[in-house]
């Protein structure tokens, strides 16, 4: 007989999740604060680094064979996995950073996007502002989801619906081949969570369920290549991407946003939904 680990895990486990999402968040915090023209993007990666160090915890990129920095920093037409370089940023350039943090056996993920400021054209800059947004609308409507749902499949119908509702004339691509996942002594668990409507209801969502949402969503067609460094995920068409992602925990009192300082209630509020702490 194989004996199978549950998905769901006991409250002491997820009070155990906290930290690790906390150190995520301010890794996150950290890289943003910096984000100019002119900043590379393994700047960016070594001030990630060097926060997650002080907070006493490590890189959980760094323990993915075969990956060696602490962020994924993805631009423009790359959507996921970027490898940070020396390429200096650019007024305009749409930028996805992926970070996280294992803090005493336990994992943090999270990720947003950013357009880089400066003087750019308006005609570049609103498309991928808007892009920007509807992703990130459609990681809370999830959020949200996930808080109210029975069956873990209700939260990507909820991105895919907030997408299709938000987008503009001609639609987005969300990508089919990346998808959200368990989270908790590893960084990558099951179940997955996927980021459109499938027919299986999927796990049932109750305490002790952690899970990593992240919708990655594309200007145009959603079909994407590796490129030849092994990691980064770029579109075919060569339009922009967006990925947003938080960790997030179900518990007995409701729903916790791992890697929000709020647990997600600025951005929960306009769907009704308030988080709760975990006891």
């Amino acid at each position: 007989m194989v004996l199978r680990s549950s998905i769901y895990k006991k409250p002491a486990q997820l009070r155990s999740m906290v930290e690790p999402g906390l150190i995520t968040a301010d890794a996150l915090d950290a890289v943003r604060s910096m984000i100019e023209p002119g900043v590379t993007t393994l700047e960016l990666d070594a001030a990630a680094s060097a926060l997650i160090s002080a907070r006493g915890a490590k890189s959980n990129f760094q323990m993915v064979r075969g990956y060696r920095h602490t962020i994924c920093a993805s631009v423009n037409e790359q959507v996921v996995h970027g490898i940070p370089n020396d390429r200096p940023l650019r007024p305009g350039d749409i930028l996805s950073i992926d970070a996280g943090a294992e803090f005493r056996g336990w994992n943090g993920d999270s990720a947003f996007t950013v357009i880089v400021p400066g003087d750019a054209p308006a005609d570049l800059v609103a498309p991928r502002q808007r892009l920007s947004d509807v992703t990130a609308g459609s990681l809370w409507a999830g959020i949200a989801a996930l808080s109210r749902a029975t069956h873990l499949a209700e939260v990507g119908a909820a991105i895919e619906q907030y997408i299709q509702d938000n987008a503009p004339e001609g639609g987005y691509g969300i990508l089919r081949d990346y998808v959200g996942h368990g989270i908790g002594r590893k960084m990558h668990e099951s179940p997955s969570i996927f980021n459109y409507a499938v027919a299986d209801r999927g796990p049932e969502v109750r305490p002790g369920l952690a899970v990593a949402i992240e919708p990655m969503v594309v200007i145009g067609d959603q079909e994407t290549f590796t490129e030849d460094d092994g990691w980064t995920v770029s579109t075919v068409d060569g339009t922009a991407g967006s990925h947003w992602e938080h960790s997030v925990a179900v518990h007995d009192g409701g729903i916790w946003v791992l890697t929000a300082h709020d647990g997600g209630a600025e951005k929960l509020a306009p769907f009704g939904v308030v988080p709760k702490e975990i006891d």
